[in-house]
């Protein structure tokens, strides 16, 4: 087993990047993937709530950084969601340094599938550490136009550092159907992707089901819409083909909120749809998976 490493980072705070970190974290584990979340934000603890092992952390990164535990003393596998464990970053104080931080990673690699570090707001020192040391980048934004400006400069610094473009994506956090439109700050999804200059691999919606969970330290619902989009999330991640997520819906006026990505026939016809146009129905993903007949078929 040899971890592929991805950094979740945002430009300002308050874009909900550890709350997508965890999301992320639980549905790899869903998709039978074992995860090693790593909180860098120190003095600005929060993984440790949202995974719901809040209490149950002995030592944090700092310990193991500073090299006074070893890094398997800070993992806490998570109670509420199989296959996601945690290093929690410390209350206070702290400093996250490259060389150390390496040195977990690699000792860590051969025991999980990913390890995500979900590192501080802005580009300070757990920015520089994970970016050095980091496979992939996912940028959290939220639709405004300061946190759209400040991805686009932390999108730069990733590209910059020899990455490929594939291997920078975007999460659009905390989308509703208010969030976009002639009279609010930002008027569609193409105006966040051209904005920050990176391609588009999740939207996730406003959830009050998602903050009450985090908040509560309990688990989320895999049937609200934004476990729904985490967990496509996680297939992209994965290489999965999953051009659509329903991202909202009114029961009252009969509509449905999706967001798509291109990768088909079918959704090069949706991308040419103008205001206004519509189609008359879809299905899925919305029941049950079909079990395959396994038995030989030529018998």
């Amino acid at each position: 087993m040899n971890a592929q490493t991805i950094m979740i980072c945002s430009g300002k705070g308050g874009t909900g990047k550890s709350t997508v970190s965890v999301l992320l974290g639980a549905q790899l584990g869903a998709w039978s993937r074992r995860v090693l979340l790593i909180e860098l934000d120190s003095g600005l603890r929060s993984v440790d709530m949202i995974a719901g092992v809040y209490g149950k952390t002995v030592y944090d990164i700092e310990d193991v950084l500073c090299g006074r535990c070893d890094g398997s003393k800070a993992i806490v596998p998570s109670p509420l969601y199989p296959g996601l464990s945690v290093i929690s970053a410390p209350y206070e104080g702290g400093e996250v340094r490259a060389a150390p931080l390496a040195g977990l990673i690699l000792a860590m690699r051969e025991y999980f599938d990913y390890i995500l570090l979900d590192t501080a707001a802005g580009m300070g020192a757990p920015f520089t550490a994970a970016n050095r040391l980091a496979d992939r980048a996912l940028v959290v934004l939220t639709p405004d136009p300061v946190a759209l400006r400040d991805g686009r400069i932390v999108a730069d610094a990733l590209l910059q550092s020899g990455r490929p473009a594939s291997a920078v994506r975007l999460v659009m956090n905390r989308v509703s159907r208010s969030s976009f439109g002639k009279d609010a700050a930002v008027f569609d999804l193409d105006e966040c992707i051209d904005t920050v200059g990176l391609q588009l691999i999740a939207v996730i919606p406003e959830s009050r089901t998602l903050q009450r969970a985090g908040a509560a330290g309990t688990a989320l619902p895999q049937d609200c819409p934004a476990a729904i989009a985490g967990h496509a999330l996680a297939g992209r991640i994965l290489g999965e083909r999953i051009p659509l997520t329903i991202a909202d819906y009114d029961r009252e006026k009969g509509l449905v909120t999706i967001v798509f990505q291109t990768v088909g026939a079918s959704t090069e016809r949706m991308a040419t749809l103008k205001a206004g146009d519509y189609f008359q129905d879809f299905v899925g993903p919305l029941g049950q998976p079909s079990e395959f007949v396994k038995d030989d078929l030529e018998e």
